[in-house]
């Protein structure tokens, strides 16, 4: 059952808050709003972010938090000292709730949950990733700014400087747009005074090779897996133009405003897209074919990218 003491009442502020996502790079972008207005509502407590120990470099440019704990996903986080309130921007239960009520915190900030019992808002399935966390803290009577997004540059300079970045890998396959259209598209932007760098984990180094082969980039273009991420951040921040499908390169270009173009498929860009206002990020999507992402056609993201790309 969750506890909510008086924020109000003398000797009721937090020493300790932590905040639950223990999920990709995508994931932690979205909560960038929430967890600023986390460490509003408590300025003066210690916030910890149970998420990646990869990600403690850009948890440091949110200026959100102060330590990051480094916690798998659905795993009780090994926060120094139990916490006083517990934030679950993970899901809506049951698993993270278990994991998160395992720390016997005073309250629990989460989703409404029968088994385990946690009250809280009711989930909404058809919300945007970012609404919805700021929407359970509004409920839970801590105000959140949804367009709180933006991140400062990373102090590290870019390792190429107004690159275009072009991204082809994904987390999920139906997410990846067909190798051979992202090199059409790398060919057209190289021919069209681009510096294209093709970019991925370490498991798409194959990938990268590929698609820099085929649109006849020369090896040194091809990044896959040679990047940390504190290093992909800082060439995102300083690109001409991004290049991707529905994934963490795409949420990174947003935080850094970097003009952007976004191949949406199967997953809407109204759940998971760049804010619609910020028209420096062209989305394409075409919901009425299936699949969605296999509509998608070169010229239209040559044509999207022209419009899109720093001068």
């Amino acid at each position: 059952m969750t506890r909510r003491p008086n924020r109000g009442a003398p000797g009721a502020d937090p020493r300790s808050v932590l905040v639950y996502r223990a999920l990709g790079l995508g994931d932690f972008l979205t909560g960038v709003p929430a967890y600023r207005a986390v460490r509003r509502a408590y300025p003066d407590a210690r916030v910890e972010l149970a998420a990646p120990a990869v990600l403690e470099p850009l948890a440091a440019l949110t200026g959100a938090v102060d330590r990051l704990v480094p916690t798998p996903e659905l795993t009780t986080p090994r926060s120094e000292s139990r916490p006083d309130v517990v934030v679950n921007l993970h899901g809506r239960g049951p698993q993270s709730h278990r994991a998160l009520l395992a720390l016997a915190a005073d309250e629990l900030v989460a989703f409404r949950c029968v088994d385990p019992l946690v009250e809280g808002p009711d989930w909404r399935p058809d919300e945007h990733e970012v609404s919805r966390w700021c929407r359970l803290l509004e409920e839970s009577g801590i105000a959140a700014d949804p367009t709180d997004l933006d991140l400062p540059p990373p102090e590290s300079p870019s390792v190429d400087p107004g690159a275009t970045v072009v991204h082809p890998g994904a987390a999920h396959p139906s997410r990846r747009w067909p190798a051979e259209r992202f090199a059409e598209v790398v060919r057209h932007l190289a021919d069209e005074g681009h510096r294209v760098v093709v970019t991925g984990s370490a498991g798409e180094r194959d990938l990268t090779e590929a698609v820099a082969a085929a649109a006849d980039l020369p090896d040194a273009a091809a990044l896959g897996g040679r990047l940390e991420l504190a290093e992909l951040a800082a060439l995102v921040a300083g690109a001409r133009l991004v290049v991707c499908g529905d994934t963490g390169v795409a949420h990174l270009a947003t935080a850094f405003g970097t003009p952007s173009v976004l191949l949406f498929g199967p997953m809407s860009p109204d759940l998971w897209g760049p804010p619609v206002d910020r028209t420096q990020h062209r989305v394409v999507w075409h919901p009425e074919a299936d699949p969605a992402l296999l509509a998608i056609e070169p010229d239209e993201v040559v044509t999207l990218a022209a419009a899109a790309a720093r001068v």
